[in-house]
């Protein structure tokens, strides 16, 4: 049986058998003896995106993963790192520097911060997560042109991620075909990723996408 550690664009966490591209945590919010999430949905505000393969390391989801048998942090799942930007995760500084750095330095360049700092991401993100009780902005069916590459609205329960002028609504298993937005036209969409992360984007910050995104 899957484990409930598969990330939707809204933060939810779900038991499927798709795993994605990218993992990341929250913190510890497992329960090692069963393999079941705790009541809680995070430990920390630093919610990273990382890479699933680093150095060789094994470790066991939602297993004991640190010395002397404790539990560790709770391995989650994305499709890729335009879902795991949606639902509110940053880049790891630890298994992938190169792009925390230049995540964390685009979040300067948008916010005027001369020296920017990851706290200071996460600080923001965490009152825009809505895995973290955020609320998410409305946006009209004429704004979804605006808004970068990598961004993510929903309708009512679909997602869809905004890519090239049009709009790619998103699954567990990958992209479906894209949409024009004039088929939108009159619908209100809400901005599920973090304006912060919006901002980011904004700033020239390339995600990386599922290859089902390119067809």
């Amino acid at each position: 049986m899957p484990l409930q550690n598969r990330v939707d664009p809204f933060g939810v966490l779900h038991a499927v058998p798709e795993r994605g591209l990218f993992m990341g945590n929250r913190g510890i919010i497992h329960d090692p003896e069963t393999k079941t999430l705790l009541k809680k949905r995070w430990a920390l505000h630093a919610w990273i995106i990382c890479v699933c393969e680093f150095r060789d390391v094994r470790r066991e989801p939602m297993g004991r993963n640190r010395p002397g048998g404790k539990p560790g942090w709770t391995e989650l799942f994305f499709l890729d790192e335009v879902t795991a930007l949606s639902a509110g995760h940053r880049p790891c500084f630890f298994c992938r520097r190169a792009r925390a750095r230049d995540f964390v330095q685009r979040f300067g360049v948008a916010f005027a911060i001369a020296e920017p700092r990851a706290p200071q991401v996460d600080k923001r993100l965490h009152k825009e997560r809505l895995a973290a009780g955020g609320r998410a902005p409305v946006v009209s069916a004429e704004e979804l042109a605006g808004l970068p590459d990598g961004a993510m609205v929903a309708d009512g329960g679909n997602a869809y991620a905004m890519r090239g002028g049009e709009a790619l609504r998103w699954s567990f298993a990958g992209y479906g075909e894209p949409v024009g937005f004039g088929g939108f036209a009159g619908r209100p969409f809400r901005l599920l990723t973090p304006i912060t992360t919006v901002s980011v984007l904004r700033q020239g910050y390339e995600p990386v996408w599922h290859p089902s995104a390119e067809t």
